[in-house]
């Protein structure tokens, strides 16, 4: 069976339990189905990976004051307008990236529209060539140009992410190439370390400047067998998320040149992202570069482990046909593909959370073609006590729950 062509996953979505319906206010049946998901998914004892939304606020609280004080100094003063412990988180993500400066934002999303325009005011072309499932295609309703006035084309439209000669020979001129690593939409997928230097290349040909989309770039160093600041060098500026796999409670920063940095500060003023105090998201993130960033590398082998054993423990239940992807993933993290009805899967996934008080799966979502569904795996600390023989029998006992029939 070929693989199917499902919709863009929303950041939103796969991971919380508590995730609103898109196509409008719940009603008392579909509420109490989130209720019965958020509980089973917080109270189950063994997971791969443990989402900070299933933290209640005072376990949030408790961890952060636990952990804070072995990443900076306490007795300092809180920040006020991005001074204290921001300016010190900045500097630690240059001195990470080997960038002249770096900026912190209150979110991503930010951070990006206002690189991107910076960039466009620089080249004097308001052309963005990017990937239709990149994030700010799909899950930024349309700001680059409601906001920005930036206009984007596509190298290409398969679900891959795109090759230095689609690059070259897109029809027309474009300021800005942004690569997303890895595309998470596509499956978390990464380029060959020796294709992202010819995809930098080929916009350097078309007098284009490379901004990479370093949402999750923290985890791609095993992949690439390159370090931060060597990837990081390729490009003009990079983005990057505290939360998405370092754990922190939100918050962005951009790096890049000083000059531009400096031109982001002022933009992020416009945006309204200069905030008065940002400590508590500054030290999570802290927290999360001393903790989270050396454990990625070993949470990366091990989403290997686990895959190879997903697809064992689906193939020894029976199950017609499936799909991990990427069959070995590029990052921590991976797509499911099974030929089932979402509402079951993930009706499967909560009766296992709450009978066994082991969660393998979360949320399941359509897949596109009718009856393909699609979920996502993330690989962290919890799951490094999995072996490869739990999660055959995880998946064993979840298609016993999906599929009765098969006991």
């Amino acid at each position: 069976m070929d693989a199917p062509q499902h919709r863009p996953l929303s950041p939103h979505d796969p991971l919380r339990p508590d995730a609103p319906d898109p196509a409008g206010p719940p009603d008392d049946g579909e509420e109490a189905g989130r209720a019965r998901r958020t509980a089973a998914f917080r109270g189950a004892r063994r997971v791969l990976a443990r989402p900070a939304a299933d933290a209640t606020l005072a376990e949030a609280l408790a961890g952060l004051g636990a952990a804070a004080g072995g990443a900076y100094d306490l007795t300092e003063p809180v920040d006020a307008y991005g001074d204290g412990v921001v300016a010190a988180l900045e500097r630690r993500v240059a001195g990470l990236l080997g960038t002249e400066a770096a900026a912190f934002f209150p979110t991503g999303t930010m951070a990006q529209q206002v690189a991107l325009r910076c960039w466009a005011s620089r080249t004097g072309n308001p052309v963005v060539a990017l990937h239709p499932l990149a994030h700010p295609e799909v899950h930024e309703r349309g700001a680059l140009g409601t906001l920005g006035g930036l206009r984007t084309v596509h190298p290409t439209a398969e679900r891959r992410q795109p090759t230095a000669a689609e690059v070259w020979n897109l029809d027309e001129p474009f300021g800005t190439l942004v690569l997303e690593l890895p595309l998470r939409d596509a499956g978390f997928l990464l380029p060959s370390w020796e294709e992202l230097t010819e995809l930098v290349e080929a916009a350097r040909a078309r007098d284009a400047v490379v901004h990479l989309d370093g949402a999750r770039l923290w985890e791609c160093t095993a992949h690439f067998g390159r370090p931060l600041e060597e990837v990081a060098a390729l490009a003009d500026s990079v983005y990057v998320s505290f939360y998405k796999s370092l754990g922190g409670l939100g918050g962005a920063a951009l790096a890049g040149p000083g000059p531009l940095v400096e031109e982001a500060r002022a933009w992020r003023h416009r945006y309204g992202g200069q905030v008065y105090q940002q400590f508590p998201t500054a030290l999570s993130a802290l927290v999360g570069l001393d903790r989270e960033l050396p454990r990625l590398p070993g949470y990366v082998a091990h989403a290997r482990t686990v895959a190879q054993a997903l697809r064992e423990g689906f193939a020894r239940a029976g199950v017609p046909w499936s799909r991990v992807h990427p069959e070995v993933p590029h990052t921590h993290q991976f797509q499911v593909w099974l030929t089932g009805e979402a509402d079951a899967l993930t009706g499967a996934a909560v009766r296992q959370a709450e009978e066994t008080g082991t969660a393998l799966f979360r949320r399941w979502h359509p897949g596109g073609p009718p009856g393909v569904s699609v979920t996502e795996v993330t690989v962290a600390s919890p799951g490094l006590e999995w072996t490869a023989a739990d999660v055959v029998a995880a998946v064993g006992d979840f298609v016993a729950r999906w599929r009765p029939e098969r006991r």
